[in-house]
């Protein structure tokens, strides 16, 4: 095509996106002018107060980033896919601008699609071999929000690049600064698959470092919310992830997608019904993880109930009414079968010990006494002694302090489940008085969660997406499964990044205590951020991680790798960052746990700025622990002393592995000790 025949193509391009600008900008006026009328309008204070948040939140969906494109495609659909009347002129006819949000002109027409609109699919899954319609496929090149450029395929004409796209491999290589983005503009056939299942499907994806797993997931739920978002408005969607730092990481990405009220959490977080003071020997950790302690859990808990022991007679101010041992010992046996909660279950006895005095009364009055006379039945005292003797009240902090404080009542209750050894280890060697004083632990709050889950029942949430899912523990599973009854999950994660002393070695048990056995298990191999280079390093490691999962290989032909032995770590590190630096994008530094400290005091002494995750910065280099090092990336990584993060802890190469795979351009190798055999053969 002529210079100046693209020349004016691209200014029309740039025209239509200062037009969409203008027409974004115009919406959210109208969205605050009825924000700041609503409460003149509305009926009443409540309405008021709802249609306030409504619109606080609709003006918050608008906010222009004006460093982002509003949109990074367009379709040029062919005429059997035209949904509109052609023009006489036929230039517009079938072309949509695809962008991440909605975007229209005053008269309501569409200026950008949404990427998660039905017409968008087309964008993601056309190809040569199945236009879907299509004839052109245009890609858009920006730069801080201008753009630059663009490039076309003809997919009527069987034109197609595919990977090869320039403007496609330049975003995907796009220098990582600051939290993670989205990747609507670069999602491919098999991601966009997995995005648009149904609600009601639950998938497994297993994906390779750097195959963007997370961004399925995130894309999923912004493509969910979408769809159902009146459904999902109200029982919610939840992100659960492995630390707050990696939560952090992930952070902006719903927003910058305009989906602003999904909630995010740790697991540890989510069943967290007491503060952490304590801590657990690993050996206990494993056993409180172990999905039998759900047994050992529910046999404590319905071994409280005991048969009624003899009638009970209740009075009323005016007759002595008398329930008979038999009857009672019916209503409690008809009450266990039917399976209810513990809590349920005491409440429906109560409720019917006083419908059964209601039935007296009313043979002798004639009439139904009132319910303020049904409620004080409920609460006299041989009512309440009856309960408490056949159907005690407990909760859940109560129920496991006693298994952990009493051998006895845990010998009883393990008998064949656990072996003495494990019983041994679950009780505590100096047990607090009472259950305030008790410290619990991080392992402590699965089994305060299963307890939970016995005596009541936890609300249901539509959609979970669980993020880095290979280090949750059967009981974790048990927890979410409880929260997803009637919902649907997204579990993402890499069997060979499992560092958790319980990490999965297949999927297929996870599936099953997360209730959803059926589950499709999708592989992600094809790596869109780590470099060839770094994923061949990482590769040699997985013969020895003890898991069935299929090398991970890598588009990205331009990394660069160095591994090099060195005198002094200190300064060997503060040479190496110091050269990072020098490159466009993020540089993190990644260490043992208790190398760290002295690590970022050289950086510091050295004159080079260091940020923590707790408190980043952008332009300085983030001090990464390697147990925190999961699910997050960087331009340029400094891996320091493998020996020593292997060393650290039993799953030390399943760490490793994860450090090795956290850089999407540079990866840099430092160490004194020699490196792990398995990297060297």
């Amino acid at each position: 095509m002529p210079s100046t025949e693209l020349d004016v193509q691209l200014d029309h391009e740039r025209a239509h996106l200062a037009t969409s600008r203008a027409a974004l900008h115009a919406m959210r006026l109208r969205a605050e002018q009825l924000y700041a009328s609503g409460a003149s309008i509305a009926g009443d204070p409540f309405a008021a107060e709802t249609l306030g948040i409504a619109l606080a939140k609709r003006v918050a969906e608008l906010a222009d980033d004006p460093s982002t494109p509003l949109f990074f495609g367009r379709l040029d659909l062919g005429p059997e896919k035209r949904l509109d009347p052609v023009p006489d002129d036929g230039a517009t006819a079938g072309r949509f601008h695809i962008g991440r949000r909605h975007v229209t002109d005053a008269l309501g027409e569409p200026l950008v699609l949404d990427w998660r609109a039905p017409v968008s699919r087309a964008f993601y899954r056309a190809s040569a071999r199945d236009p879907q319609g299509v004839r052109v496929r245009r890609r858009f090149g920006f730069a801080g929000g201008e753009l630059t450029s663009f490039e076309d395929e003809r997919l009527d004409r069987g034109e197609e690049l595919g990977t090869t796209s320039r403007i496609l491999i330049e975003e995907i290589e796009r220098p990582r600064v600051g939290p993670m983005r989205d990747i609507v503009a670069t999602i491919q056939p098999e991601q966009d698959e997995l995005v648009r299942a149904d609600l009601d499907t639950s998938i497994c994806v297993q994906g390779a470092p750097g195959t963007g797993k997370t961004a399925v997931g995130l894309h999923r739920a912004a493509y969910l919310l979408y769809l159902h978002r009146e459904r999902l408005r109200k029982s919610g969607v939840l992100i659960v992830g492995p630390n707050q730092a990696f939560l952090g990481y992930i952070a902006a990405v719903l927003p910058a997608l305009g989906e602003l009220e999904v909630k995010q959490s740790t697991i540890d977080d989510l069943i967290a019904r007491v503060p952490v003071r304590g801590t657990d020997p690993v050996a206990t950790e494993g056993v409180k993880h172990d999905p039998r302690m759900a047994t050992v859990l529910h046999r404590a808990l319905w071994a409280r109930l005991a048969r009624p022991a003899g009638p009970i007679q209740v009075s009323d101010g005016a007759y002595r009414w008398r329930i008979d041992e038999g009857v009672l010992r019916r209503l409690v046996d008809d009450v266990r079968r039917e399976d209810l909660p513990y809590t349920l279950g005491r409440e429906r006895i109560r409720a019917r010990t006083v419908a059964l005095l209601q039935r007296q009364a009313e043979s002798r009055s004639g009439e139904s006494p009132p319910e303020s006379w049904q409620r004080r039945m409920g609460k006299a005292r041989p009512v309440v002694e009856f309960l408490d003797a056949c159907w005690p009240a407990v909760t859940p902090e109560a129920l496991v302090f006693e298994l952990l404080t009493d051998p006895q009542l845990l010998g009883r209750a393990a008998d064949g489940v656990l072996t003495a050894e494990e019983q041994a280890v679950l009780v505590w060697p100096k047990p607090p008085r009472t259950v305030r004083s008790a410290k619990w632990s991080t392992a402590d709050l699965v089994l305060l969660d299963e307890a939970a889950g016995l005596l009541e029942r936890q609300p249901s949430v539509s959609h979970i997406v669980l993020d880095e899912a290979q280090d949750l523990s059967p009981m974790h599973c048990r927890a979410i499964a409880r929260r997803t009854t009637h919902g649907s999950i997204t579990l993402l994660g890499d069997l060979a990044q499992g560092t958790a002393p319980w990490a999965a070695a297949d999927w297929t048990e996870s599936l099953r205590h997360l209730g959803k056995p059926d589950a499709a298990v999708i592989p992600l191999t094809t790596g869109f951020r780590v470099p060839e280079a770094v994923v061949a390093l990482a590769n040699r490691l997985l013969p020895a991680l003890e898991v069935d999962v299929p090398p991970a290989v890598s588009l990205r032909h331009d990394g660069e790798l160095a591994v090099r032995a060195v005198g002094d770590l200190a300064a060997a590190v503060v040479d190496e960052v110091r050269a990072a630096s020098a490159y466009p994008g993020s540089v993190g530094l990644i260490a043992a746990d208790r190398q760290i400290p002295a690590l970022r005091a050289a950086l510091d002494a050295a004159g080079v700025r260091t940020a923590g995750l707790a408190d980043p910065d952008d332009g300085a280099v983030t001090v990464v622990p390697a147990t925190l090092a999961k699910g997050l990336e960087y331009d340029h990584v400094v891996v320091a002393e493998p020996a020593a993060i292997v060393a650290a802890e039993p799953r030390g190469l399943h760490r490793l592995y994860v450090c090795l795979t956290r850089a999407v351009s540079r990866l840099s190798v430092l160490h004194t000790e020699p490196l792990p055999a398995v990297l060297t053969s």
